[in-house]
């Protein structure tokens, strides 16, 4: 017997309505879903790519910000950085010059002490404790003390200058260190999110453990600028205390041996007076004419020294003529500039002048040399010790100043 199937069961007209209206509002509900999902995600594009944009420029600023810093810092290190390789090249001079004076004290002491032998073999009622012994062992003591002086200075000064050369090691350093982060950070400015070198680094977004603060990051390099600049103004006043002591020595010693010439000069005006003042006044002489021929070479270094000066701004206006277009600026620096040229020039004229009057002042310094020489060759030379050997030796003191 066959199995009858079961017919499936049918809806009624209002099932069916039904039915198709809950499709269409259905389908209509997903569409208005996905459009306003569409719509979001536009928006959230548009967002986003802003959102990038804007962070990149903040990022940006950011970096021209701290390339500002760097290159202020960096600059106020390198002026410090000059001030302090000039400083140091200012001590060299300056223990030069003490270590000349310091050498120039030997061959007066050597003088002195050969003349306090030579009186030695004065005899009879001559071998007198007279104000030229004292002067001469007074000027030996002058000298000594001096010399003691010079070279504890000279030891300062040696001194210091370690120091300053440490503190220009610090200061390089810390240029170096800035002159690499301002490379690496001018490089990450000027990269851009389509170079193909770029990739990803997801452990690069932290912060470094050893990383310092900004306000560390310029207390150190302030302090740097700081440590330097206060050894500079020590180093400034030392050597203004070197200029004072080789002055004050200077005249300390120059005045002793004067003291002892005088005391030399009138123990021999007691048998020969006019021969004594000629003598006085021939070492008096001679003495300037070394100073003013120590003059003239002076002046001649000074213009020397002036080419360079002249060739360099020169050489910055024949440059700056090349400027593009209108970069071509008449600024400050050109005008600077081509005063500059004016001013070296003015001044090489002025030593050009001073030079040729203390040339035509030697030459009168000379002829008046030999006019005493000549007068002293007639005059007879009748104390052997004293005028001939002592005061002959003593001529060939000259207390430099350095």
């Amino acid at each position: 017997m066959a199995k009858l199937i079961k017919a499936p069961p049918k809806f009624g007209h209002s099932e069916w309505t039904y039915s198709n209206h809950s499709n269409y509002d259905s389908a209509e509900k997903q569409r208005a879903s996905s459009e306003k999902l569409r719509a979001e995600s536009d928006r959230l594009v548009e967002e986003t790519e802003e959102m990038a944009k804007r962070t990149q420029r903040d990022v940006n600023k950011k970096f021209e910000q701290r390339i500002d810093d760097v290159n202020f810092w960096k600059s106020e290190l390198d002026r410090k950085l000059l001030d302090c390789k000039a400083e140091i090249d200012l001590l060299l001079s300056y223990q030069t010059r003490l270590e000349n004076a310091l050498e120039a004290c030997k061959e007066p002491l050597e003088i002195v002490n050969r003349c306090l032998q030579m009186r030695e073999n004065r005899v009879a009622i001559d071998l007198v404790h007279d104000d030229v012994e004292k002067n001469l062992l007074k000027e030996r003591e002058v000298i000594q003390g001096v010399m003691a002086l010079l070279h504890k200075t000279l030891e300062q000064t040696t001194e210091q200058i370690r120091i300053m050369r440490s503190k220009r090691y610090k200061l390089e350093k810390d240029l170096n260190d800035k002159f690499s982060a301002l490379n690496i950070d001018e490089d990450c400015r000027d990269c851009r999110d389509d170079n193909p070198n770029l990739t990803f680094k997801p452990s690069a977004a932290k912060i470094e453990a050893n990383s310092v603060t900004p306000v560390d990051w310029e207390t150190f390099s302030n302090e740097n600028i700081l440590k330097a600049e206060r050894d500079r103004k020590n180093a400034v006043d030392l050597r203004a205390v070197i200029d004072s002591i080789l002055n004050t020595t200077a005249n300390d010693m120059q005045k002793q041996v004067d003291d002892t010439d005088l005391a030399f000069d009138k123990r021999i005006r007691e048998t020969k007076d006019t021969k004594s003042k000629l003598e006085n006044h021939l070492g008096k002489v001679h003495g300037e004419i070394q100073e003013m021929e120590k003059n003239l070479q002076k002046l001649e270094r000074a213009i020397g020294d002036k080419m360079g000066p002249m060739k360099l701004s020169q050489t910055r206006l024949d440059a700056r003529t090349n400027r593009p277009n209108v970069e071509l600026c008449r600024d400050p620096v050109q005008y600077r500039l081509i005063n500059e040229v004016a001013e070296i020039e003015t001044n090489v004229q002025k030593l050009q002048e001073t030079h040729a009057q203390a040339d035509s002042n030697l030459k009168g310094l000379i002829r008046n040399q030999l006019n005493l020489e000549e007068d002293i060759d007639v005059k007879s030379k009748s104390l052997f010790i004293d005028e001939k050997e002592c005061m002959g030796l003593r001529e060939s003191i000259n207390i430099k100043r350095y």
